[in-house]
């Protein structure tokens, strides 16, 4: 079994370092790397057709969202993705997907530049679930330069 270092892949602008910090340490590692999407629940609940519809575009939305980092992470580290996406609130997600898939052994998290407000998994996983969760966090600044994240991950080498 492979393992694996898991990234939460959403919109924002910060990912992109998470990305990069997860790649080169995956293949500075031979591990794989696993990308979640979350599709957060449809608050739209008037017509179920309507709902399925909207559910709908946000899975086709959500599978072109993790397509495209896909290729950027075999672009950076020749490793293929392995996509995950599911539905729900994104830490119980997480947590379950943790759960379920014993091959992720490290979690990627980018935080925004907002000390106040460094992004909703970044303050709950290294706030209060730090401790019952069974892999290592990495939180990776979204500022850094690729030259930073580059030479971080490379102190091993």
């Amino acid at each position: 079994m492979e393992r694996k270092i898991l990234c939460i892949v959403d919109t924002s602008a910060e990912l992109r370092a998470a990305i990069r910090y997860a790649c080169r340490l995956a293949k500075r590692q031979g591990f794989g790397v696993a990308l979640l999407y979350v599709l957060e629940p449809a608050n739209f609940q008037h017509w179920s057709a309507v709902q399925n519809l909207m559910r709908e575009e946000a899975r086709l939305e959500g599978e072109n969202i993790v397509q495209k980092w896909a290729l950027i992470v075999e672009t950076l580290s020749g490793i293929t993705a392995v996509p995950y996406i599911r539905e729900g609130i994104a830490q119980e997600a997480l947590l379950a997907l943790l759960e379920e898939e014993s091959s992720l052994c490290h979690v990627v998290l980018a935080a925004a530049d907002n000390p106040e407000n460094p992004g909703i998994l970044v303050s709950t996983l290294i706030g209060k679930m730090a401790g019952s969760l069974r892999v290592p966090i990495t939180v990776v600044p979204g500022k850094l330069s690729d030259a930073e994240i580059d030479e971080d991950v490379a102190w091993g080498e």
